[in-house]
């Protein structure tokens, strides 16, 4: 998070990436949700991100967006509570790897919110 990171000051969840443990457990609970390649150039993808970012009434975040990255912000609907999300890009021949992560402002779980909302995105 590039973008967003000025708009998550204050929040109880930092954005740093814990891995370790953590990557352990969302494997073991998410297989699906890993790095995807797909058979489409970087900037086909690109357009097809921000369609869907669109589509699913998320806020995009442009400024001080990375190249190839797209970032964004859900509210969920009963309780507002906000969650972002990333997307990079990465050019691979003539294909591109979609590389996503979403993460709550606030709470120690998410239910499993985050990882529905990649499959979503990524359905969409």
């Amino acid at each position: 998070f590039v973008a967003i990171a000025p708009l998550r000051e204050g929040a109880p969840n930092s954005i740093a990436y814990e891995g370790g443990e953590v990557t352990k457990q969302q494997l073991e609970a998410y297989p699906e949700i890993k790095t995807q390649l797909l058979p489409q150039p970087a900037n086909e993808v690109y357009i097809a991100a921000e369609k869907a970012i669109e589509a699913l009434g998320w806020e995009r975040v442009n400024e001080g967006a990375l190249p190839n990255t797209l970032e964004a912000t859900d509210t969920t609907a009963w309780f507002g509570f906000k969650d972002d999300v990333v997307i990079r890009l990465t050019a691979k021949s003539d294909d591109t790897l979609v590389d996503i992560r979403s993460k709550s402002r606030v709470g120690k779980s998410d239910l499993g919110k985050n990882a529905e909302r990649i499959e979503t995105f990524m359905a969409e």
